[in-house]
């Protein structure tokens, strides 16, 4: 479907800002969401995630993996052969005789995530209602869950908002105070924010997902979440049905994202000023130093990000603040003003953010405007190259560890790489 771009309402901080919030539709390039599981199985390093899909799926989750033929993942596909779409075999039998197979070889699997496709989305496989047959037949061993990771219903990262939002049922309830930091994060990055809101006083804190699926936080009404991944705004409304309460904030990229991430919660937690100060100080001041070093080599440019990952808003903040960089246009696959506010109202004036993407107007303007980086997708980046346009991979920014204080700088050096590349190649 296409059609002119239009404008959209946004709640909140949001309706301060002078940019201009538009919603394009058409054509897309964009990711499907069985890639989140790349990163996903690496954080939950009990679970195993079986994607019931075609060998196109396959290969997608092998080739973004890079994993090696020798090794053994947490993750596999079970492949829908023309018997099973063509309705001539019974697709729960199968199924049923691959997850045995898979939890006799893997006894160290305890949950097991049935991933829908394309391809089982298609042929209406019920794979919500398998987890639950398959739960009941290997419970308490190993909990069996589903999600959708289909390009029909996905983009690139809402996988793994899809995953999250299906383990918020399982979550204990409890009266009890807590922080739930949501969105998968390195475990470097975690143990680091994890022992800053510690040291000012906030806590317990959980994550989730956590490193272990056994140990599942608890959620009621004395729970406050803070999204660490801006795309993970289903679970968050899942949350929120459970009784807890969002603190909105921009998220943790840069400086000054991490900085209001975490005064966020110790405002909720009733911390006194002196003592945040004191707990962030020396990180901030680090990392400032630190991201002004490479800066110098971003300040001035122009750039334009194409819709990919969700984050586009928060490192499109981050540039402009914190890098000096000229924003051509910021666009975002889907946008939710209730959690997009507090990043969309830091942007400049004349900038549009633009939910959606009709992608030949996009290249269109991109083409037109010549900016210095274009950060988008692995299918628009080369044939930009192509034309001279240096660009940066979206995907690589969900890959790498680049929340908080001391992973600023290794942030702006991400952007910084592809413009150095491209003064060497014309050289």
């Amino acid at each position: 479907m296409s059609g002119a771009a239009s404008p959209v309402a946004l709640s909140g901080a949001a309706q301060a800002t002078a940019a201009r919030v538009v919603r394009e539709r058409g054509p897309r390039e964009l990711f499907c969401g069985l890639t989140g599981i790349v990163w996903l199985h690496r954080k939950m390093q009990d679970a195993f995630f079986l994607v019931i899909g075609s060998r196109t799926c396959a290969h997608l989750i092998q080739s973004a993996a890079g994993v090696m033929i020798f090794s053994e993942p947490r993750f596999a596909t079970a492949i829908l052969q023309d018997r099973d779409l063509a309705g001539l075999a019974d697709a729960n039998e199968e199924l049923d005789r691959v997850v045995a197979r898979l939890l006799e070889r893997r006894p160290d699997i305890k949950a097991l995530f049935l991933v829908g496709s394309c391809p089982s989305e298609v042929i209406k496989l019920d794979l919500e209602q398998a987890a639950a047959r398959l739960s009941q037949q290997y419970l308490p061993r190993v909990r069996v869950l589903s999600y959708s990771g289909s390009g029909i219903e996905t983009s690139f990262t809402q996988g793994e908002d899809n995953c999250l939002r299906s383990l918020v049922p399982l979550l204990p309830s409890s009266d009890a105070r807590n922080l739930l930091v949501v969105g998968c994060l390195p475990d470097v990055v975690e143990d680091q924010l994890a022992r800053l809101l510690e040291a000012m006083g906030v806590g317990p804190v959980h994550f989730l997902p956590g490193r272990d699926t056994a140990l599942l936080p608890t959620v009621g009404p004395n729970t406050s979440f803070l999204l660490a991944q801006p795309f993970d705004t289903e679970t968050a409304r899942a949350l929120m049905t459970r009784g807890a309460r969002h603190l909105p904030a921009p998220h943790p990229f840069g400086v000054a994202g991490t900085r209001d991430w975490l005064a966020a919660a110790a405002r909720d937690f009733g911390i006194d000023k002196a003592r945040f100060d004191a707990v962030v100080r020396a990180p901030m001041t680090r990392a400032s130093a630190a991201v002004a070093r490479v800066a110098q080599r971003l300040r001035g440019r122009r750039v334009a990000f194409l819709p990919d990952s969700g984050l586009e808003p928060s490192l499109a903040r981050f540039l402009h603040s914190e890098c000096g960089m000229e924003l051509v246009e910021v666009g975002v696959p889907y946008l939710d003003g209730q959690f997009a506010a507090a990043e969309i109202a830091q942007l400049p004036a004349g900038v549009d953010v633009v939910e959606g993407q009709h992608v030949e107007r996009q290249l269109d303007r991109i083409r037109s405007a010549r900016p210095d980086l274009t950060v988008c997708g692995l299918g628009i980046a080369n044939p930009l190259e192509a034309e001279g346009l240096a660009s940066k991979w979206s995907i690589e920014l969900v890959f790498s560890p680049v929340h908080g204080f001391e992973q600023a700088a290794d942030l702006a050096e991400l952007f910084a790489r592809p413009l150095a590349r491209l003064e060497r190649l014309e050289i």
